[in-house]
Order: structure tokens, then sequence, then C-alpha cells
């Protein structure tokens, strides 16, 4: 985003050491953090006008939030630091809870969390059947796809767990979920995964001496014919 588009943009920010603590009781299911954080949103909500239930004095556009790292230490979360987490529960109250307000609202939220992190597969699994849709981005960096040939056109693999399924009792199964994405200097590129054909020089062939036998009776000795 250029300099000036970003200073016309009307953007919120929420840095958590500036908060002031809260006077209120907080919840049990939730840390401060969070609870903080869900309070900030709400309040931009209903003072911005982006309140579904409260009648719309002009045209609105959607109001988009992003979450950056939820589940990590720079929320105060402990979800992989201990075996036994003091909120365990946290993370995934204030998904529901965040879930239920943008419902209610023209809001849209992208959540990242690093998954990398959480070992639970129980919680990520829980993260998952919270979200409308829930991608994954695997990074060759590092691994040995990174010196594979067949992926010298890629960065990455996109892995998509979950699609959008509001309204409807079944939701829609993608063409594909082989796919993958490359980055450029200001693109982040996303495409359908092809691998080019095996051309290499070790062809099975099976059953030669049949298939010589098969083409001529005047095939001898241990001459093969190859197509």
């Amino acid at each position: 985003m250029s300099p000036d588009m970003r200073q016309m943009a009307k953007c919120h920010t929420f840095y958590l050491p500036e908060q002031s603590p809260d006077d209120s009781t907080p919840t049990s299911a939730m840390s401060e953090a969070y609870s903080s954080l869900l309070k900030s949103i709400q309040r931009v909500i209903h003072q911005q006008g982006f309140d579904g239930s409260a009648p719309q004095s002009k045209m609105r556009n959607v109001l988009r939030l992003g979450l950056h790292s939820l589940g990590s230490v720079l929320w105060g979360d402990d979800l992989f630091c201990r075996e036994s987490p003091t909120h365990s529960h946290s993370l995934t109250t204030f998904l529901y809870a965040l879930r239920a307000l943008l419902r209610s609202s023209l809001s849209v939220a992208m959540v990242t969390v690093p998954s990398h992190l959480i070992q639970s597969r129980v919680l990520m699994g829980r993260i998952t059947r919270l979200s409308d849709t829930a991608i994954a981005l695997e990074s060759f960096r590092g691994s040995e796809k990174e010196t594979n040939p067949l992926y010298k056109d890629y960065h990455g693999l996109l892995q998509v767990h979950q699609v959008p399924h509001l309204n409807c009792l079944v939701c829609e199964v993608p063409d594909t979920k082989d796919l993958a994405f490359k980055l450029k200097r200001k693109q982040f590129t996303i495409e359908r995964l092809h691998l080019p054909p095996d051309l290499s020089d070790t062809v099975s062939r099976v059953g030669k001496v049949e298939l010589a036998a098969g083409c001529g009776s005047t095939a001898t000795g241990n001459k093969h014919l190859d197509f």
C-alpha cells in the first residue's frame, strides 16, 4: 500500500502495552489481552456505524480487521510454552465471541495463528472449525523442497483446510487442493500446482522378452524392441 493511500484510509490500531487496565471483572474463560482486544473491536464497530442492528444513516463499506499471531506470546498466551497452559480455552473463547460479533455487523476479519508453534492437534481442529475459511501456508525455505527441481518455480504450498458453507448443508468442494504460491516484488500469486512430466532416462520396461517375442518370430538373442 502506498503512503498516500495509507493516509487517505481510516485505520485503527490496537497495541496491547498501551491499553489501560480494565477495572471490570475479567471473564475466567478469556485472558485480559483478548478481552481488551474484543472490547476495542466492539467500540470501533459501534462508533463508526458498522453495527448491523442499528439503522444506517449513510452507505457504509465493510470494516476489515487484521489480527496477527493470535495464540502467541505477543498476546500473553502460553499455549505452546507449557504442557498445561493457564488459559487453554482463552483463544477459542475469543474466536467464539469474535465470530458472533462479525455475524451481527458489517465486518470481516483475517486472523493468523502460528500453527507450527501450537502442538495440540485438538486445539488446531477447534480453531479450524471456528473459521469460515481456513488455509495454511507451507514455505519451502529450509526444507528439502527448496532444492527440488520440481518446485523451482514456487516458494511454498497453500493448503485449503476449510471453505465457507454459510446457509447451506454441505460446502462446495474445490476443483483442486494442490495449490502453490510464489512471491514477487509487489505480488503474492496463487496458482495450481502443475508438476512437469517425468522424462527421466530410467523408464521402466516390463516384459521386454515377451514384447520382443510377440512382435515377430525373427527376434533372437537379447535384442529388444524399443518404441
